[in-house]
């Protein structure tokens, strides 16, 4: 792996082989890689894993976030051992190779960690040859010329073709992920990178769920008569995407519709409030982060993944800073002084992390109820 500044780390190949050029980020959770993987929010990145025993779970098709992974290589401390959990299907290097993502193991990953601390997310190049012939200079010229994620609209990458229905639950023993066959509210969800969880979390809030894609217009979302539309999760510069989701936002709130943001979709909701977003040094990338709800003073471990910010200090009158991060400070919540609308920076699916914010569903379900 070749950084921009010319720093080369040698380790052991694992699952596609060939280059790929992306932002590096760390994320601490100690659970959930395939997940987090297929979490369509990576686009355009690498993920470091600092805890060291990736892959000893295996993968298997109940826990993909979307249909493929969608990052665009990992960086272990260790090789994968061979799975031990009998939910696994497949080796994480196998499952890999077929998806054609590189991965590396035996890095120095608290290194690499606090590099991405101390100077920010750098631009890498990865690659994977089982021959070992590398020109390292080339790759840091590489590495150089990834064009970075300020500016760039990946929702369009990643967003479904189509709009679709959504009824499946969330993961229940013994039965896995049962259907949603009572539904109380119509809801619409833009799909800016909408991961799965996140739709089953809708589900079994007792939502009627249907799946826009990330251009969808203000009328074509009204024309389904929602009670309320969510703004899901997703990559890259909220800024870039705002130039098309900013005005169908604008839209929507005209017509008086409940309103529910998470992560990218928290960042569009605060820009069509009028707000302003800002690039993080590193970002949020973990499943243990405390966030802080003014409202009640309660504290929150959530899940959190996002290299942009919203700015607190840019928040119009009448919006509300909700929830805040115990870590930096950095905004994590807004709602509307008079209106049902609301959007958190973290992700209360989780998948992988704690469950303590999935109360944000039944409230975004509560709301379109009366």
């Amino acid at each position: 792996m070749a950084l921009a500044d010319g720093s080369i780390f040698y380790g052991y190949g694992f699952g596609a082989t060939g280059v790929t050029t992306a932002e590096l980020c760390f994320n601490t959770a100690m659970t959930g890689y395939q997940e987090i993987m297929t979490d369509p929010s990576y686009a355009g990145q690498i993920v470091t894993f600092t805890f060291p025993h990736i892959g000893n779970t295996g993968v298997n098709p109940e826990d993909d976030e979307t249909a493929d992974p969608v990052a665009a290589g990992m960086v272990v401390k260790w090789d994968p051992t061979q799975p031990s959990n009998w939910r696994a299907t497949e080796t994480l290097s196998d499952w890999l190779a077929k998806r054609g993502r590189i991965a590396i193991g035996g890095l120095d990953t608290r290194r690499l960690t606090r590099a991405i601390r101390q100077q920010g997310a750098p631009h890498v190049a990865l690659a994977h040859d089982p021959d070992g012939n590398f020109d390292t200079d080339a790759l840091v010229e590489q590495a150089r010329a990834f064009p970075g994620l300020e500016g760039l609209d990946l929702a369009l990458d990643v967003t479904c073709s189509q709009s679709y229905r959504w009824d499946e639950m969330r993961w229940a023993w013994p039965d896995g992920y049962p259907r949603q066959t009572a539904p109380k509210h119509k809801v619409v969800a833009i799909d800016f990178g909408a991961k799965r969880n996140i739709l089953r979390c809708l589900a079994s809030a007792g939502c009627d769920v249907t799946v826009l894609p990330a251009t969808a217009t203000a009328a074509e979302v009204l024309a389904h008569e929602p009670d309320g539309v969510f703004l899901s999760n997703g990559p890259g510069d909220p800024a870039a995407t705002g130039a098309y989701a900013v005005p169908m936002i604008k839209g929507v709130l005209e017509a008086g519709k409940p309103m529910f943001g998470i992560c990218l979709g928290h960042q569009m909701l605060a820009l069509a409030l009028g707000a302003k977003t800002i690039k993080m040094n590193h970002g949020h990338h973990g499943a243990n982060h405390p966030v802080k709800d003014n409202e009640t003073g309660k504290v929150e471990i959530t899940s959190m993944n996002h290299g942009f910010a919203v700015d607190s200090q840019t928040l119009p009158k009448g919006v509300i800073e909700t929830h805040i991060s115990l870590f930096d400070g950095s905004n994590c919540g807004i709602r509307m002084e008079d209106r049902p609308v609301f959007s958190v920076q973290h992700h209360p699916e989780a998948s992988p992390g704690p469950q303590d914010s999935f109360y944000l569903f039944e409230r975004f379900a509560a709301s379109m109820a009366g």
